[in-house]
């Protein structure tokens, strides 16, 4: 005698499980559950079998154990048709489960309301984990549903062929492991956090991720995108108006954020193109910053995008839409800034964000491997702590810090020159120092005289000195390093420059 075929529903979250139960009902599916879920399917009319039928024994320990009895477990794991589990069956009793529909405890949302640990630990889900590998270990014989957006397509499976295919039970089955996968990456994540225990870089890692957005294409239209965030990770910015963020922008936003962070301090701007700042400056106000940073070079700030360090408002916002930008943000915005901007620059993003915002690691993906590193930056140079060669000049140290911090959020190899606050020229993503520094130069023209000038790493010849000061720069700021840091040195000293060897590299391939 055939035995009734049998599914198994223990779900935290209820939607759609009626209709599901239903027509798993329908196609003459015996439905079996407990506590919650087996009230609310017998509310909606589901006869329902429950889970001590089949065990002999009712929850306990508060409910925490319902579903983890070899009853339950032998059911899912039996091979069909072998000897010995049809023996063990038949003597134990087991009746075989052929579905499996779980969804399990809301662990991540518990997190993210800042529950306190005991409430976090009382999120994680044990026997809902177990019925999803169970299931899905024994794909050939049971369909396992871990997904709510994949009760409709179960029920289209069985209108259509009466039964799971072998090829739907494997997709199901590895949606299933995928499922308590990152369940468990996410447990990880969010006990580590609460104890204070964060993951090094040098840690074996445990990476998941949840898709936060589908983006239309990657940096170009033949390539597929979307962004990814770690559990219980928020992105760090809010969009109010404007297109889409695309996966260019959000390139570009990384150096924005960056920006904003080393700036924040102080009143600042940052506007980037194609991953590298091409104007920093700071001002007495937003407008002020503003303007300064677009003087630095305007044609490359057009389609790029800005970061403000403080609130933009309406007289900023209108010097903003003056020139075509992607994205503007700030830590806020003026009353009626936001309209404004929706009103007369229908496609700008405009991003509210925090300017301290930084993650602890850094993960670059790419065709050799995953690179992981710490996501920070060297302390902010020191006069006590570094070096002063030819005569020093305290008297430039903020321009010289500026120029430093411009230098550490722009692409290797990287040369900023900077006068009253204001970046003139930013050499960023050369592969030579030199011709960084003709390029940052270049933009500065006669400004350069009397500026500042900031090398992300040490000067591995006099040349780039040398260009320096023929174009009237006065102070320079380097990590030093070189092998040939003797022969700069002597010849800085010729040429009557003062230059602060500050000890730390600030490289960004």
């Amino acid at each position: 005698m055939l035995e009734t075929r049998k599914a198994l529903i223990s779900v935290w979250d209820k939607t759609g499980v009626l209709e599901l139960a239903k027509g798993l009902a329908a196609h003459g599916y015996e439905i079996v559950s407990s506590s919650g879920t087996a009230k609310h399917l017998r509310e909606g009319g589901v006869t329902v079998t429950e889970v001590v039928d089949m065990t002999g024994l009712p929850a306990i320990l508060g409910g925490r154990v319902k579903t983890l009895h070899p009853s339950i477990m032998g059911g899912l794991l039996a091979h069909r048709g072998l000897a010995q589990d049809d023996e063990d069956r038949k003597k134990f009793n087991i009746p075989l489960i052929d579905v499996v529909v779980c969804t399990l405890y809301p662990f991540e949302e518990t997190a993210m309301s800042n529950a306190n640990l005991d409430n976090l630990i009382e999120k994680i889900d044990i026997g809902g984990v177990s019925l999803l590998r169970a299931g899905a270990k024994n794909y050939y014989s049971v369909t396992v549903v871990s997904d709510i957006a994949d009760y409709p397509c179960v029920l289209e499976e069985l209108e259509k062929n009466q039964e799971f295919s072998l090829e739907f039970n494997q997709k199901m089955a590895l949606k299933a492991f995928k499922t308590t996968a990152n369940y468990d990456a996410t447990i990880y994540k969010g006990l580590s956090t609460e104890v204070g225990l964060e993951d090094e870089a040098c840690d074996d890692k445990i990476i998941s991720l949840r898709q936060v957005q589908n983006l239309r294409y990657g940096e170009n239209p033949h390539q597929k995108a979307a962004l990814f965030l770690p559990p219980l990770e928020r992105p760090p910015f809010e969009q109010h108006s404007g297109k889409e963020l695309s996966y260019n922008n959000l390139l570009d936003l990384d150096t924005l954020l960056r920006g904003c962070s080393v700036f924040q301090e102080d009143c600042a701007c940052t506007i980037v193109k194609h991953t590298t700042p091409c104007g920093t400056a700071k001002g007495n106000t937003p407008l002020d910053a503003f303007k300064k940073a677009l003087k630095c070079d305007p044609i490359s700030a057009f389609g790029g995008i800005i970061g403000m360090t403080r609130c933009v408002d309406m007289e900023t916002a209108k010097a903003i839409t003056e020139t075509f930008f992607e994205i503007v943000a700030a830590p806020s915005f003026a009353d009626n800034v936001i309209d404004y901007f929706k009103e007369k620059k229908p496609n700008l993003r405009v991003l509210t964000i925090v300017p301290g915002y930084a993650p602890k690691l850094q993960i670059t993906g790419n065709r050799v491997g995953f690179l992981i590193q710490e996501d920070k930056l060297p302390a902010l140079p020191q006069q006590k702590d570094g070096k002063w060669v030819g005569v020093p000049r305290p008297d430039l140290w903020d321009d010289i810090v500026f120029a430093w911090k411009t230098a550490a959020i722009a692409k290797s190899n990287t040369i900023v020159i900077v006068k009253d606050g204001a970046a003139l020229g930013i050499g960023g993503g050369f592969t030579n120092r030199v011709d960084a520094a003709a390029y940052a130069i270049r933009f500065a023209g006669e400004d350069a005289k009397g500026a500042v000038m900031a090398s992300d790493a040490f000067f591995p010849f006099p040349d780039t000195i040398e260009l320096a000061a023929k174009a009237g720069v006065i102070a320079i700021i380097e990590p030093g390093g070189s092998i040939r840091d003797a022969e700069v040195i002597k010849r800085t000293e010729e040429l009557g420059l003062s230059m602060f060897i500050g000890g730390t590299r600030t490289f960004r391939h």
